[in-house]
């Protein structure tokens, strides 16, 4: 029975480092501009890819609907940018002019992922 139990709980660690670490998610065709709110909920940023123009300085807007301690950060680790965002509020993220490229985006503990489009 103890071996059961160990088993399950193994399969069960597995499947989750598996979901929020190492599965690759299909890429959406389609990226939000800059000046849609992406909402924080549900274990997912909405929408999750987000085009900003080149060269540029950009005001990011996120509204938090998910009150695990896991969404309460935004972190933009490659821009040594993060803010702390509220729940039920609106929070403005301030980033500086970026190069052309993908940037990813994430809560602080890299369960909720996004990807900032730069072009």
């Amino acid at each position: 029975m103890n071996l059961l139990i160990n088993l399950l709980g193994l399969a069960l660690i597995v499947g989750i480092v598996w979901w929020f670490w190492l599965s690759k998610r299909a890429a959406p065709a389609a990226v939000a501009p800059a000046a849609s709110v992406i909402m924080v909920k549900d274990g997912v940023y909405e929408p999750e890819r987000i085009q900003v123009p080149v060269h540029e300085e950009t005001t990011l807007h996120f509204l938090r609907e998910d009150p695990s301690p896991c969404a309460e950060y935004v972190v933009f680790a490659d821009l040594d940018v993060n803010a702390q965002l509220a729940v039920g509020e609106e929070t403005e993220v301030k980033l500086p002019a970026m190069e052309a490229g993908e940037y990813p985006f994430t809560c602080q503990m890299q369960m909720y992922r996004g990807t900032l489009v730069v072009a």
